[in-house]
């Protein structure tokens, strides 16, 4: 407007009139009116004059429609944006800007993607911190509809340990628990030294204000955008499918590692030379080498403050890793032990002896699980649903209820020795498409008598068939606090494959094929699995899929042990080295890929 009256003014007084009589009979004109005389102005314009009209309605029908419409239903259209469209629309306007960075809108992307694959994109991001997910996933269904606290019942999520309640009443009343310790401090004061003077009280309430708001910004989590928290998931993820990262070796066994385990700052290896080492991650140093064993070291586990070895001398050895000191030494086994296992109140080993012994820290018992004919190379405790499952030199897998001592399934299917054997997450799931693309490959890359799942088998999984019904029902049945056993689990053998398999049914779903000899070891989470073999290779294959990512060369002897986590992987090998693989370095570089 300030434009057309400045070119107005530049004419004649009777051009003025002229025109702005113009104005006021077109204003004034009834809707009918005024699309009949714009239809004969339009038929009265030359071409310049007609591309002047055009570009200038272009810009007056535009609208910003984020800016119009209410701040919950932006939330909702920018949701099902990805995280590259979000980016470009965090550009377009402040406006946009403020709501394409909001929290809300990163909590849902992070949600959809942090340790699972995405079912639009197939994309999928690393867990790094589950706690904050979870916490913080009611404020944000709050903010995105635009009420009040009290307006939605409490939200529970399920966690391994059954279902929560997120913010509880307890908790509401926790986190103000400060102010009223204040206050009731304050009050004690007062009747200790009688009624103060005005400028006292002033003084007081200022001094009482500041603490309070000094102990509730300590209490305040300290938490980060969404938004740096999917760039940072991001970052790890890309570097994982691009083959980026950085590599480090720790170099001090004087004979083959055998077994190893990882966490954020500290790696335990075990080797054939008898003794266990702790490293520090970051440097690279060896930090204490616990002595104590009198044979080759195969199993190993640790937490917070224990370590627990098995060995070939027949013993499991307890340890204070922190202090290097050995608390108890356990000789259970008639043979070496080859494999051990704790979760919860129960301790599992596998030994040379043929068979599987179980502790329990809670009845402080012990008891006996026998079935295999051979050597128990692998045990893994599932505490939920009080079973292990089993895998043995005489090529089959079992799993075991430890209420009744009594094994409840043998699987079959592998032509050698199975090494190791992995239940995968309760997370992880399958669906009809990933079950098609791993038959296409199996049928082209082998004619394996192994059972192989036909795509339609996936809508009997998801009905669950005769079997499988009576194997959960069972449970439910025995204990209604007891949960079924994981439905999925991976093994691996010396007849160099992978088997993934449905264990309600027993069903070899994907035989995932690669190494040209013997599978040592097996990792994996919701998003990858990682195997070595005897071929001195390590694999990244889509446990989905069957399909191989990515092989790591490197080592110059067998790979026998492997760890997994978000961003690490971590290799042992009879070459005496243990490699770390990281992909979260700013320094990742594309290295001994093949």
């Amino acid at each position: 407007m300030e434009q057309l009256q400045n070119e107005l003014g530049t004419l004649s007084q009777s051009d003025q009139q002229g025109i702005a009589h113009v104005w006021s009979l077109f204003s004034a004109a009834p809707p009918k009116h005024r699309k009949l005389m714009l239809q004969g102005i339009l038929t009265q314009c030359c071409f310049p004059q007609l591309s002047f009209v055009q570009e200038s309605v272009r810009d007056l029908i535009k609208i910003d429609f984020i800016q119009a419409l209410p701040t919950e239903i932006g939330f909702k259209i920018l949701g099902y944006l990805d995280s590259k469209s979000l980016c470009n629309a965090a550009m377009v306007s402040q406006r946009w800007r403020t709501l394409a960075d909001d929290d809300v809108v990163w909590h849902k992307m992070c949600e959809q993607h942090i340790d699972r694959k995405c079912t639009k994109c197939g994309w999928g991001l690393p867990l790094l911190e589950k706690t904050r997910l979870r916490t913080e996933k009611r404020q944000m269904q709050l903010r995105a509809t635009g009420r009040a606290i009290h307006d939605l019942p409490p939200v529970t999520v399920p966690t391994p340990d059954g279902y929560v309640e997120m913010e509880s009443q307890s908790s509401r009343e926790s986190s103000v628990a400060p102010a009223n310790t204040l206050a009731s401090a304050g009050q004690k004061r007062k009747i200790a030294t009688g009624l103060p003077s005005p400028e006292a009280s002033i003084k007081r309430a200022c001094s009482q204000s500041l603490r309070q708001d000094q102990v509730e910004s300590y209490f305040q989590p300290r938490v980060r955008p969404w938004k740096n928290v999917y760039k940072d998931r991001y970052k790890v993820s890309t570097n994982w499918k691009h083959g980026r990262w950085t590599t480090k070796v720790f170099k001090g066994h004087t004979n083959g590692v055998m077994c190893l385990q990882f966490d954020d700052n500290i790696l335990a290896t075990g080797s054939y030379d008898s003794t266990i080492k702790i490293w520090d991650i970051e440097t690279g140093t060896e930090l204490r080498t616990l002595v104590g064993h009198t044979s080759g070291i195969r199993c190993l586990q640790f937490n917070d403050q224990t370590l627990m070895s098995g060995s070939l001398d027949g013993t499991i050895r307890v340890w204070n890793w922190r202090t290097g000191q050995c608390i108890r030494v356990v000789p259970h086994h008639n043979g070496g032990v080859i494999s051990l296992h704790f979760e919860g109140s129960f301790v599992a080993s596998g030994s040379m002896d043929k068979t599987i012994r179980i502790y329990n820290s809670l009845s402080k018992g012990t008891f006996l699980l026998q079935g295999h004919t051979d050597w128990v190379n692998a045990v893994k405790v599932d505490a939920a649903s009080r079973t292990v499952f089993s895998a043995s030199d005489d090529c089959t897998v079992r799993l075991w209820d430890l209420d009744t001592k009594q094994c409840i399934r043998v699987f079959e299917g592998h032509v050698g020795q199975v090494q190791q054997v992995l239940p995968l997450p309760a997370e992880f799931d399958l669906d009809e498409a990933d079950l098609v693309a791993g038959e296409k490959e199996d049928d082209a890359s082998s004619t394996t008598s192994s059972p192989h799942v036909h795509p339609s088998f996936h809508l009997a999984l998801d009905a669950e068939d005769d079997v499988t019904k009576s194997f959960g029902e069972s449970y439910r049945a025995a204990d209604a606090k007891r949960s079924s056993p994981p439905r999925y689990m991976l093994t691996g053998a010396l007849d160099s494959t992978i088997r993934l398999w449905h264990v309600p049914s027993g069903r070899c779903l994907h035989t995932f094929f690669g190494h040209v000899e013997g599978v040592w070891a097996l990792a994996a989470d919701t998003l990858r699995l990682v195997s070595g073999a005897e071929d001195r290779m390590v694999k990244v294959w889509d446990p989905r899929t069957g399909k191989c990512e990515r092989t790591h060369t490197g080592h110059l002897g067998p790979v026998t042990c492997v760890g997994l986590s978000d961003s690490r992987l971590c290799t042992g090998s009879e070459d005496c080295e243990v490699r770390m693989y990281s992909f979260d370095g700013p320094g990742c570089e594309r290295q001994g890929s093949a």
